[in-house]
């Protein structure tokens, strides 16, 4: 038996009862797989009645090049034009660095592009020395 390599695209998409769609995206979402994710999507959004959410579950993503973020973005645009809400849920950090580096975190309910904390930790100076908000108050 074979096992699957860890970038091993998969997609699995449900409605639940309150009309929401889910959409789980396992592997890497790059120009081989972009398609497929956004044809799943349109599924959803181009069917009467159109979720009031669609949900992308990427706990599972293991990369996400510019063809990806293209996709994500495609999405965004047609489930904007259904009036449907877009949650990406579980970003891992590579997909958080992505969105934030191409100024796109806002539009998928990210972090604000203007927090520069990395993992956790607080924001510093180019230097390394504390950002003003972090100076000790003199004595």
């Amino acid at each position: 038996m074979t096992t699957p390599p860890e970038d091993a695209f998969d997609l699995e998409a449900t409605r639940d009862l309150a009309g929401d769609a889910h959409i789980r995206v396992t592997g890497a979402l790059d120009w081989e797989s972009a398609d497929e994710l956004v044809e799943a999507a349109r599924t959803f959004l181009h069917t009467a009645p159109a979720p009031g959410t669609l949900r992308l579950c990427c706990a599972g993503l293991t990369t996400c090049d510019s063809t990806g973020l293209t996709a994500l973005l495609t999405i965004r645009r047609e489930a904007t034009a259904a009036d449907t809400g877009l949650h990406l849920d579980d970003q891992p950090p590579p997909l958080r660095r992505l969105l934030g580096i191409t100024g796109t975190a806002h539009l998928f309910g990210g972090a604000d592009p203007g927090d520069t904390r990395v993992e956790g930790r607080e924001p510093q100076a180019a230097d390394g020395s504390p950002t003003p908000s972090q100076a000790q108050p003199g004595p």
